[in-house]
């Protein structure tokens, strides 16, 4: 989390301001000992004074100001926090108990600091600090839209945290805002110009605005160097083939493929280089190489099978679609199921996060996403035909497809379910409601040929499989993009 902190809460300047006098011009003749303990730092002995004076004067705001302050000196923010509140109970608008609550949720990343943090800026709409504190809060949800709003409010204070700066920057790229985006990236660099991380950034940025040879600019002193890492050859290879100079993009993925023969994004970066120029066999052959060290990268069967489908060699397309579904387990769980999985931490453990959902259908019984998720669940533990688990799957995605019609995903593990249990009319039908608002579904699209080949009428599946082809390769040009994406939000340069 960024730092952001206003100049007057900060302890040591209200301590100092305290040593001024102003608010002990304003404190009765009791609460003198009280600002003086906070002046030395003696909090044990603020706190001691304080509540006999409490106890005469709770109604008094700055009194429990006071008490806020003194138990933040000790490090107990909760009763700091609750001495804030009880200020703010008897005055809402008291600016400095505003701020001290606002700062101490900030800074635990609560997202109780939003509505502080708009009073504030309600009393003082100018307030840097609070549109600051709200922009990062935004970020951490993934609100990028209201993120960018604050972060333009908050002025020049956002330069003073690369953290912050970098916040900002991702979510203009986020929203498609490159544009904006690459002068913050390049202050970024400018302030950090060793840091390899904040270059590779701004190249990503970049080459998301469409100025590769800009990316390639910036990236030169990281390829210069002796020995240059896979990540940055990588993204300068996507540059050089955005700058139409394709020999330099296959020959530095080349060279990053020989410096870690294990990477399997190469490979699939490679293939997908192959394909834009129909060098297909070229493409094959480089995966082939990949496939001989890592035999079991499901993204290296996916790419190949997309190159096989350009040669109209279907059988072994398929063959290649099918073995990358086997090698990985997770692929009929949808994003939208494993996030929610992943943000309950039971991604390791299925039984667990099955207990959690179910649970939870206990109070919402009609909620078709918890139904599908369950199906989805049961669906990863692979349960024999003829289980109770198998049934409740099926159940599972009926109901959720009952439900809300349009839950793509439901439908899509009520076919592989379908498909499983030998019922293939009902498999077709479900993938042809899926196609039929998602044309390019590549789930659909696969299950839908895996039922046609149980079938006598296979004259489709040439021209599904191109389809499939054609989908997965959007799907990877999308994937690099988010690949490159995520240089703009890792871990950025800190402070000095």
């Amino acid at each position: 989390m960024s730092v952001f902190t206003w100049k007057n809460l900060s302890l040591t300047t209200v301590l100092a301001t305290l040593l001024s006098g102003m608010f002990a011009q304003r404190a009765t003749d009791r609460s003198a000992p009280i600002t003086s303990a906070l002046r030395n730092r003696e909090f044990e002995k603020a706190l001691q004074l304080l509540q006999p004076v409490l106890h005469e004067s709770p109604k008094n705001p700055q009194l429990w100001f006071f008490q806020g302050l003194a138990y933040s000196g000790i490090g107990n923010q909760k009763a700091a926090l609750a001495s804030y509140r009880s200020a703010l109970k008897i005055a809402p608008d008291y600016l400095p108990a505003l701020e001290g609550a606002a700062q101490l949720e900030y800074d635990a990343g609560s997202a109780s600091a939003v509505p502080l943090l708009q009073h504030i800026l309600r009393l003082q709409p100018n307030d840097q600090t609070s549109h600051a504190m709200l922009a990062v809060l935004a970020y951490k949800k993934g609100d990028c839209s209201t993120a960018v709003q604050q972060f333009a409010q908050s002025g020049s204070l956002v330069d003073s945290q690369p953290g912050a700066s970098q916040e900002y920057g991702a979510c203009l790229v986020e929203l498609k805002q490159t544009e904006k985006a690459i002068p913050i990236f390049q202050q970024i660099l400018a302030s950090h110009p060793d840091d390899p991380r904040a270059r590779r950034a701004l190249a990503a940025v970049q080459l998301a605005g469409e100025q590769p040879q800009g990316a390639l600019d910036t990236l030169q002193p990281l390829l210069a160097a002796s020995s240059p890492d896979v990540s940055t050859m990588q993204l300068a290879a996507a540059a050089y083939e955005a700058n139409k100079d394709t020999p330099n993009a296959v020959k530095i993925l080349r060279d990053a493929i020989v410096k870690d023969p294990r990477d399997t994004a190469l490979y699939v970066d490679f293939a997908n280089i192959a394909m834009t120029h129909q060098s297909f066999q070229t493409g094959i052959d480089m995966i082939n190489a990949g496939l001989n060290l890592e035999p079991n990268a499901a993204d290296l069967y996916l790419a190949r099978g997309v190159l096989y489908v350009q040669l109209a060699n279907y059988e072994k397309a398929e063959a290649d679609f099918e073995k990358a579904e086997q090698l990985d387990p997770r692929q009929s769980l949808s994003a939208a199921a494993q996030g929610m999985i992943a943000e309950e931490k039971n991604q390791n453990d299925p039984d667990q996060a099955l207990a959690t959902v179910r649970s939870k259908l206990v109070k919402k019984a009609n909620d078709p996403f918890l139904w599908y998720l369950q199906a989805a669940i049961l669906l990863q533990k692979a349960p024999a035909l003829d289980s109770a688990e198998f049934q409740k799957a099926v159940q599972s995605a009926r109901k959720a497809v009952t439900l809300q019609p349009s839950l793509i995903a439901a439908h899509n593990d009520l076919a592989k379910l379908y498909l499983q249990a030998g019922q293939t009319a009902l498999a077709i039908k479900e993938c042809r409601l899926v196609l039929r608002d998602n044309p390019t579904d590549q789930t659909a699209l696969y299950h839908l040929v895996l039922a046609l080949r149980k079938t006598n009428d296979r004259s489709e599946i040439p021209d599904l499989l191109q389809r499939l082809a054609n989908a997965r390769q959007d799907a990877a040009k999308k994937e690099a993009e988010d690949n490159r994406y995520k240089l703009v939000v890792a871990p950025g340069p800190q402070p000095d």
